[in-house]
């Protein structure tokens, strides 16, 4: 009970982080103002708060379910149309991973084990692990990983907001309100969807809280089973939780070693920045795709948090969570086979 209180205040400082960024008309303020919010409170030591990870499963179980409800049975009729954009994860994952490594290993001299693992685009507790088996620096990797993901999840709504002109400020309807729900179609749903993340995390599916009721809402949703859509409060709440988790991403950690990691990944950053610009060209040049939905398909986040944000700009979910599962096989698959070698 204590414990819970502690996240409970935890996410009431999100809540209020996020009245802040609505007050101010900073974009994606239930997002954004919880990750701040939090951020500026975890440097009081004192304060009886702890990361709300307990509401994470149930909150990717949510995310999974909406990403799920996307994929429409006219939806379907495009996925063909991916495959090119979808090949192109490929040689963009291995250009990632490349310069990635490459910079951290030769322009910061961190050992080369540590330098992979810590540039992969995706799977952090995945790389964390691996790090661990073959004794390279876990700090370093978990540090590199999550200002990775901060950068990334801190940056896009910026971009969104100030250079593709969507308004994404205030606090604005989302998705159908909880009054209009069909509250029987959905605790059905959600009923499901928690027995499919069961299922996933017991056959070691990576990300399973997330990819099994996405997975199964992805076919009940395509084949006209269900139609609900999730409450719009359930959506704002699952940001600040998310918020809020970023946000003690460097609770306990030394003011310097963080200043040190943000500004050694931020070097990264600008080289993953460069690296989707050209993608981004590249495919919206010669494919017909939109270049949000193109940055958020490349955007090397983490899965939950991009489709998170892609579901509140309302981009395209069936082409951006399609590349990053591509994206997320293709770390999964050849970084323990590489980090081993190393």
């Amino acid at each position: 009970m204590i414990n819970l209180a502690k996240m409970l205040l935890a996410l009431l400082i999100g809540l209020l982080g996020s009245i802040v960024f609505i007050y101010f008309h900073l974009p994606l303020p239930w997002l954004l103002g919880s990750i701040f919010a939090t951020t500026l409170s975890i440097r009081f030591e004192k304060l009886p708060i702890i990361s709300p990870k307990t509401f994470s499963p149930p909150a990717r179980i949510l995310i999974g379910i909406a990403i799920g409800s996307a994929f429409t049975p006219e939806i379907l009729n495009y996925i063909p149309h991916y495959f090119v954009s979808l090949l192109l994860v490929v040689p963009f994952t291995i250009l990632v991973i490349f310069f990635g490594t490459y910079y951290y290993y030769k322009v910061l001299k961190y050992d080369l084990k540590t330098s992979y693992l810590g540039s992969m685009p995706g799977g952090v507790i995945e790389m964390v692990i691996i790090g661990e088996e073959l004794k390279a620096d876990t700090t370093k990797i978990t540090l590199m990983q999550s200002s990775r993901l901060f950068f990334v999840v801190v940056s896009l709504p910026f971009i969104i907001q100030y250079i593709f002109q969507i308004d994404i400020r205030g606090n604005q309807l989302l998705t159908t309100p909880l009054k209009n729900i069909d509250f029987f179609e959905f605790f059905v749903l959600y009923t499901l969807s928690i027995f499919a993340a069961i299922f996933a995390k017991r056959i070691k599916v990576t990300a399973a809280f997330l990819m099994g009721p996405m997975i199964l809402s992805i076919f009940l949703f395509s084949t006209g089973v269900f139609t609900v859509a999730i409450p719009d409060e359930f959506l704002k709440f699952i940001q600040i939780v998310f918020g809020v988790i970023i946000g003690f991403t460097f609770r306990n950690v030394p003011f310097k070693i963080i200043y040190k990691t943000l500004l050694a990944t931020f070097g990264h950053f600008i080289i993953l920045f460069i690296l989707c610009a050209i993608f981004i060209a590249i495919i919206f040049y010669s494919l017909d795709f939109k270049v949000l939905d193109i940055l958020l398909a490349f955007g090397p986040g983490g899965q939950t948090e991009i489709n998170l944000i892609a579901l509140l700009v309302g981009a395209n979910l069936p082409y951006i969570t399609l590349h990053h599962i591509v994206r997320l096989l293709i770390v999964m698959n050849i970084a323990p086979i590489i980090a081993r070698r190393l």
